[in-house]
């Protein structure tokens, strides 16, 4: 673990959407970077609804030039127009869906940048689709959206990462994952799109978040000593529009357990271990760890939980890690790399 986190008494009693719990924007005054990332470069996925939205505006306050990956780019100019600022915070089209639009994404990134990237944040995702769907490249879709794209994004734009570090600043990526992780296994190489097990939307998202968390861990493994850290999160639980999928019986399900009430968040709540990660001095020089509720996260119990606490048996696992690294670089295409 590393210092106490300032935040640790705000979470002790949580009391609901909106209570003391920081935000975005409370993370970003408290590091004191507001206007002190002008010329660093941020790269965002799912900066264009829930919680993603709120990190690019707190993100934006740094100063820093923001690229934010939109798939409907009509959609989200409408969404972001009280964000966008022509020549620092603009839109790069990308589907994580689709591996050609994401090496088209890539490129028009490192162009805007001119090779320049300092932080590449993740926080795009989808959950519960109910019934197996496969993207235009064979893959299913909540393992693509919530993992593989931003694997082969993070492959094409690993040489620009690494070379905007500097001696006294980091690069980082930051993942978005989930406490489903917890409740989450890796299946056998060949059968990420459940080809041979029958498909399940609860199995997916939970094994789509586990490979999220395996990325973070094994870029710090590949790269940290380069000065490349990688961190995930769970964010919190949040109403945002991630949950489109599920059925209005589930939804309200869980949006009238006592429990859930009490630790809902704000989407300017959700975001903040999110932009913790990003900016904060805790993590200027590591990484490889899961974190939660702005804080390293604590051992927590092996009960499969996807609401659980904690990171469990299956957050650290080397062997695991490294058969999906190999086996996504297989499925984008990138073998030998």
């Amino acid at each position: 673990m590393g210092s106490p986190s300032p935040y640790a008494d705000a979470h002790q009693d949580p009391q609901g959407a909106g209570d003391a719990r920081p935000t975005a924007l409370q993370i970003i005054k408290d590091e004191g970077v507001e206007g002190k990332l002008a010329g660093k470069v941020i790269v965002i996925l799912g900066g264009t609804s829930g919680i993603g939205i709120e990190t690019a505006r707190a993100l934006s306050a740094t100063g820093a030039t923001l690229l934010l990956t939109a798939r409907n780019l009509e959609k989200a100019n409408k969404t972001l127009a009280g964000i966008l600022e022509p020549g620092r915070v603009s839109l790069v089209p990308l589907d994580l869906d689709s591996f050609k639009s994401i090496r088209a994404g890539a490129q028009q990134i490192l162009s805007t940048s001119k090779g320049q990237i300092n932080l590449l944040i993740n926080s795009a995702g989808v959950m519960g689709v109910p019934e197996r769907t496969l993207t235009e490249d064979g893959i299913e879709s909540q393992f693509s959206s919530n993992y593989l794209g931003f694997f082969l994004l993070f492959q094409l734009l690993k040489q620009a990462l690494l070379a905007s570090v500097t001696p006294d600043f980091s690069s980082r990526v930051v993942i978005v994952a989930s406490s489903a992780h917890r409740a989450g296994t890796l299946p056998a190489s060949d059968d990420y799109s459940f080809e041979r097990t029958r498909y399940s939307p609860e199995a997916a998202y939970n094994k789509s978040k586990l490979a999220a968390v395996y990325q973070a861990n094994m870029i710090e493994h590949e790269y940290g000593g380069q000065g490349l850290h990688a961190t995930s999160l769970h964010p919190g639980a949040i109403n945002t529009e991630i949950s489109r999928n599920l059925s209005k019986e589930v939804l309200e399900a869980i949006m009238s357990n006592p429990y859930v009430l009490k630790v809902l968040k704000s989407s300017e709540q959700g975001a903040a271990t999110t932009v913790w990660a990003a900016v904060s001095k805790e993590w200027e020089k590591k990484g490889g760890r899961y974190l939660e509720d702005c804080e390293e996260a604590e051992r927590g119990e092996d009960d499969g939980q996807t609401f659980g606490v904690g990171w469990v048996k299956q957050t650290y696992n080397f062997k695991e890690e490294s058969r999906l690294w190999e086996d996504s670089l297989r499925l984008v295409r990138l073998e030998g790399q």
